[in-house]
């Protein structure tokens, strides 16, 4: 509940302090003496949009803080934990409006944002103002009173995941079906191309080394003359050069003794002389293995020839380049077939999401169909009560297609008059009927979401007499577990206050201020009078009002 508001600086408020009951706390005042005021300070700590002009004195900033008592209120708690705020015994928001315009708010003095603000308020504290009944023609508005009163607040969150999850694998499904039809389109030739490779059968660098291979056969003769030439000189000739080496040696050694140093050339000469009988056996080897071979030939020219025709094709320069093309075909058309299987996979995702989506809106939507008769009956009787005998209220679900807020199509209809016509309220009821209608509902809402604080800025608009009365005696029972601060000019609702201020103009020094101040036994029996029969009461009017106020209370 809302223990203290602070207000300074703020258009013509210089500064004051109000202390709230827990009950129904009522705010009378003449016209323009500032009670619109005080519901836009008010609105600023719920995170209202800040304006410099509001400042009473330009040279210093405004001030607007809520006192709250809100330690039992587990979502409050929850939001405090989520943001990693201080949770104190009492809860203290504050806003602030610099000389500038600039505006900063703050939870137990830490700043927040303004949307962080929005979403504390909307836990603590619910105000209605005279254009709010504009609400009851608002889709959402009406789902959400009937979700409230259906107690569907366990299962929406874990519909709207579940529905969010099936909206998300349905956009990935049918990104999966796009990416195949692409694919698909290209499939038959890719397809074309990787057999194409895939039968040319090339292995790594194979076309660089056929091509070496194909020189080394086709000057093979020529090959094999010059290598029969040279180990011939090396070997068999009528003077090798082996045997001339060895010959040679063989004098080396022969005088060794006389010269010692001579030892270490033979032996250098002997190894020339074997380094050179291997050279020779090896090229004979490789003489004996060249041959020229036309078959061979002709099968490494055509291999040749399909590899140059698929080089150019691919426009690539190398086998290994082709052999890449080739890996990166396979992989498309791997792709093709895992985008199958992921699409399979992915129609069993969504078709479980939309299973367990309906299952879920199904039970939404009958708790919503269960809650439509005695709703709408309660609603009808307070409508009654409240001077509007033969209007109706009826509901309307239709069930349709699935959406983030279940499968239903919800709209109030509204009948003044007992015709039987039902039309959408928002197009056939008045100004004032709203309101009224709004305080029915919001009456059974609150109590069914257990808000902490409601705030009514004239919601008495258009009624009078045993209308106002009845609503007076509504909100002073909702005032039994919620606190309810209101304005009104309604003394039959006045008379209901737990706690009455009133709200004045006063001049102080060359200013003309707001303030506020709570009034006593007396002072609300004279208040009360005075809007019964005008600013000099009769003794008639004050015994009416002093009736009026025992009976209240």
């Amino acid at each position: 509940m809302l223990q203290k508001l602070f207000i300074q600086n703020y258009a013509i408020i210089d500064e004051i302090i109000i202390d709230f009951s827990a009950g129904l706390n009522i705010i009378t005042g003449e016209t323009g003496a500032g009670k619109s005021i005080l519901m836009g300070a008010l609105s600023l700590i719920l995170g209202e949009r800040a304006e410099s002009n509001t400042l009473m004195n330009k040279a210093k900033k405004c001030v607007v803080e809520g006192y709250f008592k809100a330690k039992d209120n587990k979502p409050v708690k929850s939001f405090l934990k989520y943001h990693e705020l201080d949770m104190e015994e009492e809860l203290v928001v504050r806003r602030e409006i610099a000389v500038n315009g600039k505006s900063r708010a703050f939870i137990n003095d830490t700043p927040v944002n303004l949307t962080q603000l929005k979403e504390l308020s909307s836990l603590l504290v619910d105000l209605h103002q005279q254009f709010d009944a504009l609400e009851l023609g608002d889709d959402d508005f009406q789902r959400e009173v009937i979700d409230a009163i259906a107690g569907n607040g366990d299962l929406l969150p874990g519909y709207r995941s579940a529905f969010s999850s099936y909206t998300k694998a349905k956009k990935e499904l049918a990104i999966l079906v796009l990416d195949q039809q692409t694919a698909n389109a290209a499939l038959d030739y890719n397809q074309f191309l990787f057999d194409e490779l895939e039968e040319a059968g090339f292995k790594a660098d194979e076309l660089e080394l056929l091509d070496a291979e194909m020189k080394l056969l086709s000057n093979a003769e020529n090959i094999k003359q010059q290598l029969a030439a040279i180990y011939f000189e090396l070997k068999d000739s009528e003077l090798p050069i082996v045997q001339q080496l060895r010959s040679l040696g063989n004098k080396l050694h022969a005088v060794e003794p006389y010269y010692p140093a001579i030892e270490d050339l033979n032996k250098r000469l002997r190894s020339a002389q074997v380094e050179l009988q291997d050279i020779g056996d090896e090229l004979e080897t490789i003489d004996v293995n060249i041959h020229y071979d036309a078959e061979r030939i002709q099968v490494i020219n055509d291999k040749i020839s399909l590899g140059y025709r698929l080089l150019k094709k691919h426009a690539v320069n190398s086998t290994n380049e082709l052999l890449a093309i080739k890996n990166s075909l396979q992989q498309k058309l791997t792709e093709i077939l895992n985008i199958s299987e992921a699409i399979a996979q992915k129609e069993k995702e969504a078709g479980e999401l939309l299973l367990r989506c309906e299952e879920l809106a199904g039970l939404i939507s009958t708790n919503r169909h269960k809650t439509v008769n005695p709703f709408t009956e309660k609603v009808n009787r307070l409508l009654a009560q409240v001077g509007m005998p033969n209007a109706q209220v009826k509901v309307q679900v239709k069930t349709g297609a699935l959406n983030v807020n279940g499968s239903d199509a919800i709209e109030f209809l509204f009948d003044a008059n007992k015709s039987g016509r039902f039309e959408a309220l928002n197009k056939v009821a008045s100004g004032g009927e709203l309101s009224r209608i709004m305080l029915c509902i919001k009456s059974l809402v609150a109590r069914k979401l257990h808000l902490p604080t409601l705030i009514f800025d004239e919601i008495d608009t258009g009624i009078s007499g045993e209308a106002a009365k009845q609503v007076g005696v509504i909100m002073k029972d909702l005032s039994i577990a919620h606190q309810l601060i209101s304005i009104t000019h309604q003394p039959q609702i006045a008379a209901k206050a737990s706690a009455h201020y009133f709200v004045f103009k006063a001049i102080q020094g060359d200013k003309i201020t707001t303030s506020i101040r709570l009034l006593n036994h007396e002072e609300r029996i004279t208040t009360i009078a005075q809007m019964l029969g005008g600013e000099r009461p009769t003794a008639a009017a004050l015994e009416n009002a002093r009736e009026m106020v025992s009976l209240g209370t």
